[in-house]
């Protein structure tokens, strides 16, 4: 059965934050169910998963501020990455940002990633010359 890919249904949540746990997404000071909660409420559609048979295997979230698409939190589970299943879901961004007009996709990889750094390359995308900055508007408390 080929993969699915298909926006975010409420019986997903728990696979979803397990996904991000397990592919070294998540963070203490990001508590992923209000970013789960805050994607829903700004763009619903666009917070996207990829299922192989019944387990959702892979996520990503897809963003657009009328300047630049954006892409956070693209993760394949380890024991199904090989199988080109990131490369579908970063078709699928792209096709979702394109529909909307958007000129440019941007996202943000830690600098200690190298494998995520350079499967990004090998789909075509370069380091920008710009620095990330940011500041926290607020403090997820867990």
């Amino acid at each position: 059965m080929p993969p699915v890919i298909r926006s975010y249904l409420a019986e997903d949540r728990e696979p979803l934050v397990a996904l991000w746990s397990q592919c070294e997404l998540t963070r203490p000071w990001n508590d992923p169910y209000l970013d789960i909660d805050r994607k829903l409420a700004a763009d619903g559609a666009n917070l996207v998963v990829l299922e192989s048979g019944s387990e959702l295997v892979g996520s990503v979230m897809v963003g657009y501020d009328g300047h630049r698409g954006w892409v956070n939190y693209l993760a394949v589970r380890p024991d199904h990455r090989g199988r080109g299943f990131g490369r579908l879901l970063m078709a699928d961004a792209e096709r979702r940002l394109r529909a909307l007009g958007c000129p440019k996709l941007n996202l943000q990889v830690r600098g200690s990633n190298t494998a995520a750094i350079e499967f990004y390359r090998r789909l075509g995308f370069v380091v920008d010359d710009s620095v990330s900055l940011g500041l926290r508007l607020e403090h997820d408390a867990r």
